[in-house]
Formats: C-alpha cells, sequence, structure tokens
C-alpha cells in the first residue's frame, strides 16, 4: 500500500471534503481517504498495483480541485469608478473618511450559481429539471 499527500489549495470547506473524499474513494485501488478542508491538503492510502499517484491528481484537476483559488484583489479605486474591465471591487481606502456609514448592500441578480469559485459544486438544479 502507498500514501501519497496532495495539496489542494480549492478545498477550503466541509462539503469540499465530502466531494473530494466521494471521488477518490469510487477510483479502483484507493483504499483510504483523509482529507483537511482547514489545512488544505487529502492523503491517500491507494494499491500503487491498481492506480497510480498522477491518476488521483487527474481526477482531483478534473474536478476542479487543483490549482490555485482565484480570489479578486482590491483595485485601489473607489467602487463609484470604473476599473476597466467592468468589475469593481472596493478598496480598504475608501472607507477611511466615511467611518460607520457605509453600507454594503447591492443588488444580486439570480444566476443559479455560486458567487464565488466553489469547485464540487455546480448550478442548482430544480425539481422540473
Amino acid at each position: 500500500m502507498a500514501i501519497t499527500s496532495i495539496p489542494l489549495p480549492t478545498m477550503y470547506a466541509d462539503h469540499h471534503v465530502q466531494e473530494v473524499r466521494r471521488i477518490l474513494l469510487g477510483l479502483p485501488g484507493v483504499q483510504d481517504v483523509y482529507a483537511s478542508s482547514a489545512f488544505q491538503v487529502v492523503e491517500i492510502a491507494f494499491d500503487a498495483e491498481k492506480i497510480d499517484e498522477q491518476r488521483l491528481k487527474d481526477a482531483l484537476a478534473q474536478a476542479g480541485y487543483a490549482g490555485e483559488l482565484p480570489v479578486p484583489a482590491e483595485s485601489g479605486k473607489p467602487v463609484t469608478q470604473s476599473n476597466g474591465d467592468g468589475a469593481h471591487f472596493r478598496h480598504a481606502a475608501t472607507f477611511t473618511p466615511a467611518a460607520d456609514v457605509v453600507g454594503f448592500q447591492q443588488e444580486v441578480a439570480p444566476m443559479n450559481r455560486p458567487l464565488w469559485p466553489c469547485p464540487g459544486l455546480g448550478p442548482v438544479k430544480t425539481m422540473e429539471e
């Protein structure tokens, strides 16, 4: 039996741990999976004669768990100014003169998708679909 540890920066919540375990335990030769969203790492015990480490990594990459988690960065411009790409990210320096009077209310259109990149969580399906 071989054991490998794979860092997964996009595994940051408990539902990701469940999905990673489901994916890996469904592969032939995988005997045990320990996944931690706190440390963003998965440890896999597997039979090296049935499956190799690259196939484990490929299964995780296909599900969206490999690579870095894309996080929007602050632009340095107030939300009222365009960043050139149509996206607006608030900058902490904007709030200094406003103190406690700033509101964060905004209209978010329902698009049946998570508002942040979340591997393993696809579009929400209704009962009719």
